[in-house]
């Protein structure tokens, strides 16, 4: 006698639909992302993915999704309704941009202890006090985004909401931190370099990533992660002065943060990184796939590529070795790190956002005016 077929219950059929998407979507905590999105929030994530919406954008956007759905079910017991009406927009600004001195004298100021405590449970508060204000104008723009891609206009340009949020903000004065404290110039670069001084595959594989992801132009640590040995082209070597010709490598960057799919960004390794990446991809075997892998307990190379957050951590762990404070640098230093080393050498920004694939100039020329007001004039008077 045939066994009765299982009906699935809608949180299962949205974990497998989250599976479908995962390959260009990686989604970290499948399960509870399945209760908490709801069936229209799922379809939307799909037709972004099949749109060819860019991997980083689509993890940003799945986050704040699922912070907000989290939040709305906290706040009002609900999942969040599309369009959200004005006053929902309102309550969020309120729960998130607030004043620590006036909470102090009115408890109900900000958001409610036990709104807080619901997000905190399941992780998506870690921090306390009010949150940064362009974090809440990044969730505030996805919503708007998410809204949109669903045939809604919403209220995220009325002046309502657009003066609740500069008065909030200039009630809860913050100081901008850059991504990473410290940017990893040649200099730490150096003392990261000389952890990884044996042949072992572990220090062999953290060097190729240094110098990689530095001399590249500071890549982002997605690129990183997800480099494949198909993205490399072998160069005719570089005539050097009084040595022998230096090897070279172009690296085709294809989609990036600033490029759309029919762009295929390139740049290029010379001497030491390319040896350093021909070292570590000798030794761990690997001739086709991803560049930079995982490594066992036992010093066995995965198949797998590492993730971005381990690139992370791996410069953190190198940072501690190093006797410098992990807190003070994180991979976002690297990129940093290339714009400021390379204003410090007397690179030509041109040449450098060349390299770095910076499409704005303003941001990347703040770098170079970091470096030159530091060591001008201006600065020793006395």
């Amino acid at each position: 006698m045939a066994k009765p077929i299982k009906s699935q219950t809608s949180v299962e059929r949205r974990a497998e639909e989250l599976d479908t998407i995962a390959a260009v979507l990686p989604i970290e905590r499948r399960d509870e992302l399945a209760e908490l999105l709801t069936d229209q929030d799922v379809e939307t994530l799909r037709h972004l993915v099949n749109q060819g919406m860019g991997d980083n954008t689509l993890r940003a956007l799945t986050s704040d999704l699922a912070y907000l759905e989290a939040w709305g079910l906290a706040a009002t017991g609900q999942s969040l309704p599309w369009p959200a009406p004005e006053a929902l927009l309102l309550k969020f600004v309120a729960h998130h941009l607030w004043d620590p001195q006036h909470r102090e004298t009115d408890p109900d100021h900000g958001m409610p202890a036990d709104v807080d405590e619901n997000l905190r449970s399941q992780g998506f508060l870690r921090s306390a006090g009010p949150h940064a204000p362009s974090t809440v104008r990044r969730r505030l723009a996805n919503w708007s985004t998410l809204t949109r891609w669903r045939g809604f206009d919403g209220a995220f340009a009325s002046p309502a909401l657009k003066s609740a949020i500069r008065l909030a903000v200039r009630a809860v004065p913050r100081t901008r931190r850059r991504k990473s404290a410290k940017a990893v110039t040649g200099d730490v670069l150096a003392k990261l370099l000389a952890t990884c001084a044996t042949d072992s595959l572990r220090d062999l594989r953290d060097r190729a990533i240094l110098m990689v992801a530095f001399a590249s132009g500071g890549r982002r640590r997605s690129e990183i992660a997800g480099l494949r040995s198909e993205q490399l082209t072998v160069e005719p070597p570089i005539p050097g002065d009084d040595c022998p010709p230096l090897p070279s490598l172009a690296i085709h960057l294809g989609r990036t943060k600033t490029t759309s799919g029919d762009e295929d960004d390139v740049v290029y390794l010379t001497g030491r990184p390319v040896d350093a990446l021909n070292a570590w991809m000798v030794a761990a075997k690997i001739e086709s796939g991803s560049v930079f892998r995982a490594i066992g307990r036992w010093g066995t190379v995965s198949r797998r590529a590492i993730d971005p957050q381990s690139v992370n951590a791996i410069i953190k762990q190198r940072v501690e070795l190093a006797g410098l404070e992990p807190g003070e640098f994180s991979a976002h230093g690297l990129r940093s790190g290339y714009l400021t080393e390379a204003a410090n050498r007397g690179i030509p920004l041109p040449e450098a956002m060349e390299q770095s694939c910076h499409r704005s100039v303003q941001q990347a020329s703040s770098y170079y005016n970091s470096a030159e007001r530091r060591s001008g004039r201006a600065a020793r008077l006395l």
